[in-house]
């Protein structure tokens, strides 16, 4: 196929799906993802798609509303909703039981649950967060200590007999591995049980993500365990960002915070199996 022909198909697939990520354009057309960049590049350039992270989007969806294409960093979401999330993190922790193996996608509130799990022993963590397999090797970011108002001697040294398996695959704003090696990666494994984060939920969109890419790194991450948590602070609630990586059903459970209203939570409990309010505890 012509590169010419490959770029009215894509503007095609984009108007009937409204968003496509570069691997599977790639797939699709059965060339590179740098061909694939090369193309939307050039599509951009002429205004006929608008790029975004992982993807590209029509230009009408990306005008509605930026907030849904962001991509925040993984420092600018560390301190918002700490009450929620320290909640959410040990209603989780509870899940957890020593030998078991477990995956934990990027995150803030999955990174704030890692800190729960360091005295759980003979873990094996999977994980496509550099900063989570940082937290398992008694590593905490200095600025994130700093804004806290902790110091390392603060954190928990972890359990010895603990593994830890950091995917590989590309980087992103949000500190996340994505792409064509971190999903190799993830399907030849089996876990027992894997923790997912959120850029919001809605009850029509699923659980949403900004990158194209990490909503198909999320998706394979479903394909590794039998049962998967959602941690969500209310806040996310009503937000639908770019790419939907899981419906409603294909959850298990989501832990949320009691932020979010007894309706919206009975609500949401018709299609996931379970959804827990935690308990924020107030600053001091």
């Amino acid at each position: 196929m012509l590169a010419a022909q490959r770029r009215t198909a894509i503007v095609s697939m984009l108007d009937s799906a409204g968003a496509v990520s570069v691997s599977e354009l790639a797939s699709r057309f059965e060339v590179s993802d740098m061909t694939i960049r090369r193309d939307l590049e050039g599509l951009s350039a002429e205004g006929l798609i608008a790029k975004v992270h992982g993807g590209a989007v029509t230009p009408a969806a990306h005008a509605i509303g930026s907030r849904r294409t962001e991509e925040p960093g993984f420092l600018a979401k560390s301190d918002q909703m700490l009450p929620e999330k320290q909640a959410i993190a040990k209603a989780a922790a509870e899940l957890v039981e020593p030998g078991m193996s477990i995956g934990l996608s990027a995150g803030t509130t999955t990174w704030t649950l890692a800190q729960h799990l360091l005295q759980i022993p003979e873990l094996t963590v999977v994980t496509n967060s550099p900063r989570i397999a940082d937290v398992f090797h008694g590593v905490t970011d200095a600025r994130i200590r700093e804004s806290r108002g902790s110091t390392a001697a603060d954190s928990l040294a972890p359990a010895v007999d603990q593994t830890v398996i950091l995917t590989g695959g590309v980087r992103t704003p949000s500190d996340a591995l994505i792409g064509p090696i971190a999903n190799q990666a993830l399907r030849s494994l089996h876990l027992d049980l894997i923790f997912l984060g959120a850029h919001g939920f809605t009850i029509q969109a699923g659980f949403t993500t900004p990158n194209l890419e990490e909503a198909e790194t999320n998706r394979t991450w479903l394909q590794t365990a039998p049962r998967a948590v959602v941690l969500a602070d209310h806040s996310k609630f009503g937000t639908t960002a770019l790419g939907t990586f899981a419906g409603l059903p294909q959850i298990h459970m989501l832990i949320t915070d009691t932020g979010l209203p007894a309706a919206a939570a009975a609500e949401l409990g018709e299609s996931i199996d379970s959804v827990v309010r935690t308990e924020p505890r107030s600053h001091r």
